[in-house]
C-alpha cells in the first residue's frame, strides 16, 4: 500500500464517522487507516466494528490516564504497514484529493506541511448529519471567500487549487516552514531518524508539531508545503486550550542541548 493514514482520536464518535466518511470519497484508494485512540472507549470499538470500511484498518488503544497523544502516535508508527505516513486529527474531514496530494508530493528528504480551514458551527452540524455535504464545501468556501466569511476562519486554506490548472502556480508561492499536527506527512525512515514523537510531552500542543518541526530541521529534512492542495475542514467544537509554557520550557531546553533525536520516543534508550 502507498500510505498509512493515522487518525488521532479521543471519545468523539460523530466526528470520527464524518472523517471516515470523507475517506470513502478519496480519489486515491491505496492506503490503510489507523485509528489511534488515546484511550480505550468501548463505544468507539463497537462503532468501528460496524463501520463499512473499504480499506485495511487498525484500531489502536491505550489506557486513558491523561494526555498521551505522542505515545499513541508512536504506537501507530510501529503498527503502520506503509513507508509513507500521513497524520490527521479526528475532528478534520478531508477534501477528496487529500491523500492523492500528500502522495503526489511525497519525498523522502522532505516533510509535508498543510493547514486547515475552520468551519463554523452551522456547516459543521450539516456535515455531521449528512456527510455527503462534504462535496459542496468547495463551492461554499469560494462564496464565503468573496462574499463574507461568517463564522469561518482561515477560508483561504480550504480552497483547493489544482496544481495542473491555470492557477497552479499559487500553491507553489505559499510556502510553509512549520508543521501542523493535523495535516502533515513524512516517510517512516524520516520519523525513525529522529526517534518519533517525544513522549516527554504530557500536555497538548508544542510536542505534537512545533517540536517535530525543529527536530526535522536539525535532522536535515526540508519542509514542503501542501497548502491549497491537501485540504482539510476542521469541525467546530469548543477548544480545550491549555497554557503552553510548560511544554515550551521543555522544548527550549531540548533545543539548547540539540537533542533532536529524542530519548523517550519510538525506541526507548
Amino acid at each position: 500500500m502507498k500510505a498509512s493514514l493515522i487518525i488521532s482520536i479521543y471519545n468523539n464518535i460523530p466526528f470520527l464517522k464524518a472523517v471516515l466518511d470523507s475517506l470513502q470519497l478519496q480519489t486515491e484508494k491505496d492506503f490503510e487507516i489507523i485509528i489511534s485512540e488515546d484511550g480505550e472507549n468501548t463505544e468507539v470499538k463497537n462503532f468501528l466494528i460496524q463501520y463499512p470500511f473499504t480499506q485495511h484498518w487498525q484500531h489502536l488503544t491505550q489506557a486513558d490516564v491523561g494526555w498521551r497523544k505522542n505515545k499513541a502516535m508512536n504506537n501507530a508508527i510501529r503498527a503502520s504497514k506503509a513507508d509513507w505516513l500521513i497524520f490527521i486529527d479526528g475532528d478534520c474531514v478531508l477534501h477528496h484529493k487529500f491523500i492523492e496530494m500528500h502522495l503526489r508530493y511525497a519525498d523522502n528528504n522532505s516533510v509535508l506541511a498543510g493547514k486547515r480551514v475552520k468551519l463554523d458551527n452551522g456547516n459543521s452540524q450539516l456535515i455531521l448529519v449528512n456527510s455527503s455535504k462534504i462535496k459542496s464545501l468547495q463551492d461554499l468556501l469560494l462564496r464565503r471567500f468573496f462574499f463574507g466569511r461568517g463564522g469561518m476562519r482561515y477560508i483561504e486554506e480550504g480552497i483547493f487549487i489544482s496544481p495542473d490548472g491555470l492557477f497552479g502556480f499559487i500553491p507553489k508561492m505559499r510556502s510553509l516552514n512549520h508543521l501542523t499536527g493535523s495535516n502533515m506527512s513524512f516517510s517512516k525512515k524520516a520519523i525513525f531518524s529522529i526517534n518519533g514523537f517525544d513522549e516527554d510531552y504530557i500536555l497538548p500542543a508544542v510536542g505534537e508539531d512545533y517540536d517535530l518541526t525543529w527536530r526535522f530541521d536539525a535532522g536535515g529534512f526540508n519542509h514542503k508545503s501542501v497548502r491549497n492542495l491537501a485540504i482539510q475542514y476542521h469541525l467546530s467544537h469548543i477548544e480545550n486550550w491549555v497554557n503552553q509554557d510548560e511544554n515550551m520550557a521543555i522544548c527550549q531546553k531540548k533545543q539548547l542541548e540539540n537533542n533532536f533525536v529524542c530519548v523517550n520516543g519510538i525506541i526507548k534508550k
